[in-house]
């Protein structure tokens, strides 16, 4: 959805077809469920901070001042909600790992894995690998992590990352960059990956 589309509609909801605010619901849902997901690590907790985003932005609408496009508002709150939820429910320590299909197409950093796709061992070998990336990105400080997931999970860019956290690009860059290595440090503490063809050491594109 093109901004001038989003104004539009924004303005329609305003004036009172709350309705209409299920297409923003419907085009952002499985991106925010998904930044969600990694910024938890629980289903349940991605669910409800999912929720939690869309109805602060049901509730702040008005609040929109087009400066960004609406995701990336949007992405702004769900960070906040995961945030805030990971505060509330600081002393769990369980962890619910979940192997969704959209892992497949996000690369937090970069591996090389062969394509093996119809081989058993090498199933349980990507599945492995998606939920020690888990548990890692979970471990990493809320700094990092909500920069990391913004551009690896969300695909937004330098720019509007630091829209979204209100950061400078200079320092959105160094946080990826610093979190892609904290993460590669994770992996290898992990003892799963004896080599990583990680971004450890080179400068975050």
């Amino acid at each position: 959805m093109i901004r001038e589309e989003e104004t539009r509609l924004i303005g329609r909801i305003l004036a009172g077809e709350t309705q209409l605010f299920e297409a923003f619901v419907n085009e952002n849902q499985t991106t925010v469920y998904n930044l969600a997901l990694r910024m938890t690590g629980s289903e349940q907790d991605a669910l409800d901070a999912s929720q939690d985003a869309f109805m602060k932005a049901f509730h702040s609408l008005s609040s929109f001042r087009g400066d960004s496009k609406f995701s990336v508002w949007l992405y702004r709150l769900t960070v906040n909600a995961c945030l805030d939820l990971l505060r509330r429910r600081s002393r769990r320590n369980e962890v619910s790992l979940t192997d969704d299909e959209d892992s497949d197409d996000q690369e937090p950093i970069e591996m090389s894995v062969p394509d093996e796709r119809f081989c058993p061992e090498t199933e349980l070998e990507k599945k492995e690998l998606r939920e020690a990336v888990q548990r890692a990105v979970v471990q990493l400080s809320p700094d990092f992590r909500q920069a990391l997931l913004l551009r690896e999970v969300s695909g937004l860019s330098y720019g509007e990352i630091g829209e979204a956290l209100q950061l400078e690009s200079g320092t959105v860059k160094s946080r990826i960059f610093r979190a892609r290595k904290k993460l590669a440090q994770l992996l290898m503490a992990d003892g799963n990956f004896s080599t990583l063809a990680s971004s450890d050491g080179k400068e975050a594109r």
